[in-house]
């Protein structure tokens, strides 16, 4: 099937300010129906009217493509290599709910399970991110009208003393792969002499894929993720790539990950790429368990 890429590009750019606009004259208010575990991984109603809204618009424009969306996923989905609409609603829930304006709609599109459109939009802000395989990835905010992607050229990369790395600590707090993580921060932070990487600073900001997209940006080095799913990262994915970054897996050797794996490291473009990638996986304190019982 022949998709044109670019037509998909800008019908998603349309859905994303209709997204945007529910977002902002919407009540964060827990949702009637729907559960998650805890309350630093909450359900809106927001979050399934603006997915309702997308699916439906994308469905009729689109009806041979499949769609995924965090709201309607149920265990078991499985990504196929036809066209898939890859999408969140709301990334950044937990901000949204709080009013802390770090937020985005993130619409997608996969084909052979690779990410070939992407569409961020964080309302609150005004910025949008774009991208498109084979033709690069933009930003449009305030100070940007459409400017490609990385926002300045990159500089080398010495280690990771002089990267800013994003992490997040995600709605599991228990067992295995929260250990993993907490170790694998401290060792991040702590001095060389300690056997650290003292990397320049820590953040943690709330949405995987504008994490990304900083990454593509420039304004981030590295993001180091296990957890988050499929529509966390592949509307990001294409445009970190096509400013030079690349995506890898959370462990060490992983180069090549899947979309729907749940362990990612995203690393901005530049010299040094590499061995940064190697030394940070370095620094990864045991192996997470999340994801090997979807992909092998």
């Amino acid at each position: 099937m022949a998709v044109d890429l670019q037509e998909v590009h800008d019908f998603l750019i349309g859905i994303a300010a209709k997204a945007g606009n529910m977002i902002l004259q919407a009540k964060p208010v827990r949702a009637g129906t729907g559960e998650k575990k805890n309350s630093a991984d909450l359900v809106t109603e927001t979050d399934q009217a603006v997915e309702k809204m997308v699916s439906t618009t994308l469905k009729d424009k689109y009806p041979g493509f499949e769609f995924m969306g965090e709201e309607t996923y149920k265990e078991g989905d499985k990504l196929s290599d036809k066209p898939t609409f890859i999408v969140d609603p709301i990334d950044g829930t937990t901000n949204f709910f709080h009013g802390y304006p770090y937020l985005c709609v993130s619409l997608g599109l996969a084909i052979e399970q690779k990410s070939v459109v992407g569409v961020i939009f964080n309302p609150f802000t005004k910025t949008l991110y774009t991208g498109i395989k084979g033709k690069g990835s933009w930003i449009t905010d305030h100070a940007h009208d459409q400017v490609r992607l990385p926002l300045r050229e990159a500089e080398p990369m010495k280690d990771l003393s002089t990267c800013l790395v994003a992490v997040e600590w995600g709605s599991e707090r228990e067992g295995n792969d929260y250990k993993v993580k907490v170790e694998t921060f401290r060792k991040l932070c702590a001095k060389k002499e300690d056997g650290g990487a003292m990397v320049h600073g820590i953040r943690s900001l709330g949405s995987a894929e504008l994490n990304i997209c900083s990454v593509a940006a420039g304004t981030l080095d590295v993001y180091w993720e296990s957890g988050c799913w499929a529509w966390d990262v592949c509307a990001a994915w294409v445009v970190l790539e096509e400013a030079g970054g690349r995506m890898v897996g959370c462990h060490e050797g992983d180069w090549e990950p899947r979309i729907d794996q749940r362990r990612y490291m995203a690393v901005r473009g530049g010299e040094g790429q590499k061995a940064i990638i190697e030394e940070f996986w370095s620094c990864v304190e045991g192996k997470v368990e999340v994801g090997y019982d979807m992909v092998s």
